[in-house]
């Protein structure tokens, strides 16, 4: 699209804005009536450790919305020469599950404890055998029930619980809602009803009736809504908030508030069944869109929905490219310690290319990326490790491609349950998330790791930012009946079938005796986590 067209479009309000918050930046992006994107805004932020919880302030989470918005504003003003004042529709979009309990008064109980803290490992197992379903420790039930396990005296006066995305698209238009996909990660959902599961409510509220609290569970949840549905619209007060400027006119049709895991799905247009994605980035997980339910239930795999509601089964790791980004920036330090000038892209595509030339199974390296637990292989504490014995082969090759093959280890250990023991079918596999930007390079080794074609297209950059606003879009431009998936296939990827790559035979011989190291090396990280030395 011209210039000129992107800035008519702005003009008559032909757009769709969506704001994502992720771990390390909130990106807001604007696509045009085609649903290409046109300008976007970013703001970085970091989570903190805070009395052994990792959290963002509300402060941080303030800041960032008007931050990422502003940068949007001066984006398009400088690429078109226009004031942005509205959009078409509005879209948000934030890190899955998590625990933010507010009272009446709408104060924030205690600090947001996000879905990388691994705390909740009693409430999980408990809900877990009466639901006879997996909870994971991050979803919103199991730090709720743990915080009455643990006594905590704020349970009592909690009036809304809700996720991230869920808190901003309430200040922005005072509905308490989120979408399925997420909300199937505060409590399991029946995905024939789109709604919470009613027989796990009534188990959940009985549970807790001697407590005696003066609430029923689906009292303080928000209300269940899928993709299409109308969430509302911007309020006068939403719109000074996210404009502090007051030029931003209220009135802006909104989705229902979505995860990241749904965002990612929309974005990589894997919401079919028999597609899946991988999101790879601080966190990574692959979602898979089942064809029909998991023989039984399995710690290691969420059980959540696309945005339009139906099954997907989750395997999600807390960690992937924290401990890399970090070794990144040792290099990049080397490098300005030396007198170079460094750009940051051109580092890590040498740094990441230069991993293809190792061995396919690392030369003997390990490495453990674990900035935090990590429960599908049973830690509730991370120690970012790097170990080798005197034999093995210490390269930078090997070395780079020991650091990316291990930000995918954890991931594939859940993969394992649903590939060899369910023997569920995957058609497609799309990537997207940081570990993609070089191209080629993640594509390879997550085809070599899950031995499958990987496809990324040239929109994967632009990760669930885009397909908050791909869903905002949905809101305002579907046809009568016309489905999610029709909409995403006919209308934004016709013609979009992105880059290809096939598994390599070395490689899939390399990684999997890479991952018997890492399965054998597990009690050195155990080891590393009760020394209690950090």
């Amino acid at each position: 699209m011209s210039v000129n067209e992107a800035k008519t479009a702005i003009l008559n309000n032909k757009t769709a804005l969506g704001i994502e918050f992720g771990s390390t930046r909130i990106k807001a992006l604007l696509v045009d009536e085609k649903y290409n994107p046109i300008a976007s805004g970013s703001y970085e932020w970091e989570n903190r450790y805070e009395n052994g919880v990792w959290t963002y302030s509300l402060d941080d989470i303030h800041k960032g919305l008007q931050g990422s918005y502003s940068d949007l504003v001066k984006d398009v003003q400088e690429k078109y020469g226009v004031e942005l004042t509205s959009v078409g529709a509005l879209g948000i979009s934030a890190m899955m599950h998590g625990y933010m309990p507010f009272d009446k008064e709408g104060n924030l109980l205690v600090p947001f404890r996000t879905w990388r803290n691994n705390i909740t490992g009693e409430a999980s197992e408990k809900l877990m055998e009466l639901f006879q379903y997996n909870i994971p420790q991050r979803w919103s039930i199991a730090h709720l029930y743990q915080a009455i396990l643990n006594g905590e005296e704020h349970v009592k006066d909690i009036d809304y619980m809700c996720t991230l995305e869920a808190y901003v698209h309430r200040m922005l238009t005072g509905k308490r809602v989120l979408g399925i996909g997420d909300a199937a990660g505060m409590f399991p959902v029946d995905s024939e009803k789109k709604d919470y599961n009613q027989e796990m409510v009534e188990k959940f509220d009985k549970l807790v009736e001697p407590y005696g609290f003066p609430w029923k569970l689906r009292d303080i949840m928000p209300e269940v809504m899928v993709a299409g549905q109308d969430a509302g619209t911007l309020t006068e007060e939403g719109a000074k908030f996210l404009d502090p400027t007051g030029k931003l006119k209220a009135g802006i049709p909104m989705c229902p508030p979505e995860g990241d895991a749904g965002t990612g799905m929309v974005a990589t247009n894997s919401v079919k069944q028999r597609t899946g994605n991988v999101s790879a980035g601080t966190s990574v997980f692959a979602m898979i869109v089942l064809e029909k339910a998991l023989s039984k239930p399995y710690k290691e795999i969420d059980m959540v929905t696309t945005p339009a509601g139906d099954a997907v089964a989750m395997a999600h790791s807390n960690n992937c490219t924290s401990d890399l980004n970090a070794w990144v920036n040792v290099f990049k330090e080397f490098a300005e310690a030396m007198g170079m000038e460094v750009d940051m892209n051109k580092l890590f595509g040498t740094l990441y290319n230069k991993a293809l030339e190792g061995d396919p199974d690392c030369g003997g390296l390990l490495s453990y990326c674990y900035f935090s637990g990590e429960h599908m292989t049973g830690f509730e504490e991370g120690r970012p490790l790097f170990v080798r014995s005197p034999e093995s082969k210490f390269t930078l090759a090997n070395f780079m491609r020991t650091n990316l093959y291990t930000c995918l280890g954890a991931m594939r250990v859940g993969l394992n349950i649903l590939i060899d023991q369910e023997h569920v079918k995957i058609d497609r596999l799309l990537g997207h998330g940081g570990l993609f930007k070089t191209k080629g390079v993640g594509q390879q080794i997550l085809a070599d790791a899950v031995n499958a074609p990987v496809s990324v297209m040239s929109t994967a950059g632009e990760g669930g930012a885009w397909g908050i606003a791909l869903l905002a879009a949905y809101l305002v431009d579907k046809k009568d009946g016309e489905t999610l998936d029709e909409f995403l296939d006919n209308r934004v990827f016709a013609g979009n079938e992105g880059s290809t790559l096939d598994p390599e035979p070395e490689g899939v011989k390399g990684f999997n005796e890479f991952m018997d190291r890492y399965l054998k090396g597990l009690p050195i990280e155990r080891a590393a986590v009760e020394s209690k030395i950090w």
